[in-house]
């Protein structure tokens, strides 16, 4: 688990700013709508984009869509929103449990493959938080700074 993490609302980020709704397949789909979004949101504001910031925006997505369909049972929804903190990303899976890094060598002292996607969150992400979903689930957001 990561320092950053919460068990809680990020109410500020969810009014301010139209959110691009769908509801990923894959993770290049999800990278897709964050780059949709950040250059709209760009384009909006005559600003430009950093290209290593939208980087790690599209690697925290595609970690983030990738832990919930092989550890979340599945995407059940997913939000972009682009606003003054950086490029909020929400993804909702189907299981409860948290997500967590694991070990890179086994008991048996054999390197692991895998389980570097949330440690990658953790650390190109502001903030990251976990909250639990009423219908159950969770949904994990991270704010990846664009600046």
């Amino acid at each position: 688990m990561c320092e950053e993490h919460r068990a809680e609302a990020i109410p500020e980020l969810a009014v301010a700013h139209p959110r691009a709704r769908s509801r990923p397949c894959r993770p290049a789909e999800a990278r897709r709508a964050v780059e949709r979004a950040v250059s709209e949101s760009c384009r909006t504001t005559h600003t430009s984009c950093d290209a290593q910031a939208l980087s790690d925006a599209l690697l925290v997505a595609s970690e983030l869509t990738t832990n919930a369909i092989l550890h979340g049972g599945g995407i059940t929804d997913f939000h972009v929103d682009v606003g003054g903190r950086g490029v909020c990303l929400s993804v909702s899976d189907r299981s409860a449990e948290l997500p967590v890094a694991k070990e890179p060598v086994d008991p048996q002292g054999r390197w692991r493959p895998g389980g570097h996607g949330w440690p990658i969150v953790c650390r190109l992400a502001r903030d990251v938080r976990v909250t639990d979903l009423p219908s159950g689930g969770k949904c994990i957001t991270a704010v990846v700074p664009l600046s």
